[in-house]
């Protein structure tokens, strides 16, 4: 079963960077599609971004598009760039890999614990 631990979140002012980082147990971790997901208080958990195991195939939700910047490494470690934060980026920040290339959760079969980011104004 593979593990995840995200890192990286924390407080930031409107307009800054955060990058989150996601290492997995799983010493197959390139076998593996990974995905991030957000969760807001009061709301659904929602996508965020998609990478390959390849990484030749990247997604991203339209409201992160040409901010965010999603990648892994060869090892077992996959990323969040996240620039120009908004106050609704504020969400609990989970890292996801599944067998499945997708934006759905239903997609992906292990999950991490999430990190907290929080956006200020």
């Amino acid at each position: 079963q593979v593990q995840l631990v995200e890192s990286g979140g924390g407080l930031v002012q409107a307009g800054g960077s955060l990058r989150l980082s996601c290492a997995a147990s799983e010493r197959t971790f390139s076998v593996y599609h990974m995905g991030w997901f957000r969760q807001a208080p009061g709301k659904e958990r929602e996508f965020v971004a998609a990478i390959s195991r390849s990484a030749v195939n990247i997604n991203y939700a339209d409201s992160v598009k040409g901010r965010f910047t999603i990648s892994r490494d060869s090892a077992n470690t996959v990323y969040l760039q996240m620039n120009s934060l908004k106050p609704e980026d504020t969400a609990v920040y989970y890292c996801a890999s599944g067998f499945i290339y997708s934006s759905s959760s239903r997609s992906y079969a292990y999950w991490g614990q999430g990190t907290q980011d929080t956006v200020s104004s």
